[in-house]
């Protein structure tokens, strides 16, 4: 059981339920390391969308009140970080403003920017699991260590029906050692 083989299978396997549509950066055409675990989702599910973080979390917001469960792929929690505004305030706390009325469920994917083979210096490889863990309260932050714990982790955040989102954090360095 490889890292990458575990990410593959989980996309493969979202890709193949009835709500699932996958949105952002990478989708439909090559440029990050998770676009190869894309590789079998069907086209018709997914979005590319230009390097318009906040828009997009927006946007999964939207798809996840019409009945979509929108997989958020942002390649890096660098870039994630410009959609904060978005995850903390819009979506986060969406449920709690109307006690229950809307909960829309979104599985955001991104992750830890790797330093092997080659490092993208410190504005591509934050950690921030900590801080976002601080200021989530509905939004449950799954740190992907193992490969055993990933299709679990994709699994579960599609199926739970506790109406909250879930965030799944990759650690990029471990697509080729784990």
């Amino acid at each position: 059981m490889k890292y990458f083989d575990e990410l593959k299978r989980s996309m493969t396997w979202l890709g193949e339920q009835q709500k699932s549509y996958f949105i952002g950066q990478s989708v439909q055409y090559e440029g990050t390391a998770m676009f190869n675990t894309l590789i079998d989702v069907p086209m018709e599910k997914r979005l590319e969308l230009p390097v318009v973080e906040e828009m997009q979390m927006g946007m999964s917001i939207g798809l996840a009140l019409e009945g979509f469960i929108p997989i958020s792929i942002f390649p890096r929690l660098n870039f994630l970080l410009l959609a904060v505004n978005q995850l903390v305030n819009h979506l986060d706390k969406i449920s709690l403003m109307s006690k229950g009325g809307y909960q829309p469920k979104v599985i955001i994917r991104t992750g830890i920017g790797s330093e092997v083979p080659l490092d993208p210096f410190f504005q591509h490889k934050g950690d921030f699991t900590r801080p976002l863990q601080s200021m989530l309260k509905t939004v449950e932050v799954i740190k992907l260590e193992e490969p055993e714990d990933i299709f679990s982790a994709y699994e579960y955040a599609y199926n739970r029906d506790d109406g909250r989102s879930t965030l799944l954090i990759e650690v990029s360095d471990y697509l080729n050692s784990k």
